[in-house]
């Protein structure tokens, strides 16, 4: 009894680091930019799929090689979500600041887009897209250094891109010819991810209680990631920047601080830490294009039970959701109760609920009643203008 109600409590812990490796990013980029990024779980399975590509390097390099891959693909999946990230920042999202409906149906587009991205992406697609990149950035590089059309330079502009597309259409289909060049790098199909030989392994505490290597690595990953973060927001300079145009905007900008790139810059560490939870993700199961979508629903309610723009928030409020959700569904919980009739139907309940999808519905109808005795959540924000 005490063997599983301990193995029940360390995999809930487990299960709340993931949550809480998805739903750091998260909490940056929602709670100090306010920004409703439904993309953000897209960008998570950007980084699943940039380790299965790392994973594949390492495979033809020899079998002794892939036990290290791990160590490339985590800041690989950082940089990789973090460039995503960036860009989707400056041609979408820095358009929409301060309207929260329109950015959540562009991040929701985004979402989409990047999905059937992965589905069909081949080498035709990238060639045309970076042909598209050169012709367009580069044209208007040389009209905004070289050219002074006056009213005639939005025009001109509008003809680049047009141009520019057309280009790389044609490219882009011209190469669909060749098969090889046509084939999908990764198509619909979810594909696997294979743990370093030692992850794969379990550290044996007694006979009937042990813990899975990669579990624990992705705990002390998740508290590596945790101990960056605070240290980035609160000890270093361009912490401190984030920090003030979040409390303060106006004020930030006529002191000096480029809000613009301190923007750029918190959105691409939000969607960095989605890509190294991507990475992390990949010990537990395959990946495919709805990786990200199983994850964005439960990376909101941490944050929205944590407390927006808390890190101490979403830490509680994983593991709670974490250790609740698996006690619950894996039928922990009916073996902890003892039997007797007085506690026959709260035996009765809890063998109702002791599947994964049905302890998701009892953790939702929780958060919704817990929302209503405390809508900021455990850990509000204080100050003047915020109302708990």
């Amino acid at each position: 009894m005490l063997d599983g109600l301990i193995n029940g409590i360390f995999n809930g812990i487990s299960i709340g680091a993931v949550l809480l490796i998805v739903a750091l990013g998260l909490a940056i980029v929602f709670g100090l930019m306010g920004v409703i990024n439904l993309a953000h779980g897209e960008l998570m399975m950007l980084g699943a799929y940039t380790t299965y590509v790392v994973q594949n390097g390492f495979k033809a390099l020899g079998d002794g090689a892939q036990d290290f891959y791990i160590l490339l693909a985590l800041p690989l999946s950082f940089v990789v979500a973090a460039l995503v990230g960036l860009a989707l920042e400056r041609s979408v999202i820095r358009l929409l600041y301060g309207r929260p409906l329109e950015t959540l149906l562009a991040t929701w587009g985004v979402s989409l887009i990047l999905q059937q991205f992965v589905r069909s992406v081949s080498w035709s697609l990238v060639f045309g897209i970076l042909t598209v990149c050169l012709f367009l950035f580069g044209g208007r590089t040389i009209l905004d250094k070289f050219a002074n059309l006056g009213p005639r330079q939005k025009l001109a502009k509008f003809v680049v891109l047009v141009l520019s597309l057309g280009i790389g259409i044609s490219l882009g289909q011209a190469l669909n010819s060749n098969s090889a060049l046509e084939k999908p790098w990764f198509s619909a199909r979810n594909v696997d991810v294979t743990a370093p030989g030692w992850l794969q392994d379990s550290i044996r505490v007694t006979d009937t209680l042990s813990f899975p290597a990669a579990r624990i690595f992705i705990i002390l990953l998740t508290v590596v990631c945790l101990f960056g973060t605070f240290w980035f927001l609160n000890r270093s300079a361009w912490g401190l920047r984030i920090r003030s145009v979040t409390q303060n905007r106006d004020m930030s900008a006529c002191l000096g601080i480029p809000t613009k790139r301190v923007d750029a810059l918190t959105f691409a560490l939000g969607s960095g830490l989605a890509g190294i939870a991507g990475c992390a993700v990949t010990l537990l199961g395959s990946v495919g294009p709805n990786l990200g979508s199983n994850y964005i629903v439960d990376a909101f309610m941490v944050v929205v039970v944590g407390g927006v723009g808390k890190l101490i928030g979403s830490i509680v409020a994983a593991l709670l959701i974490g250790i609740v959700t698996y006690i619950v569904g894996s039928g922990t919980l009916v073996l902890m109760l003892p039997s007797s009739e007085a506690l026959q139907p709260l035996i009765d309940m809890a063998t109702f609920f002791a599947t994964t999808s049905m302890a998701k519905v009892l953790v939702f109808a929780l958060i919704i009643a817990f929302l209503q005795v405390k809508p900021a959540g455990l850990f509000p924000q204080k100050g003047r203008s915020v109302e708990v």
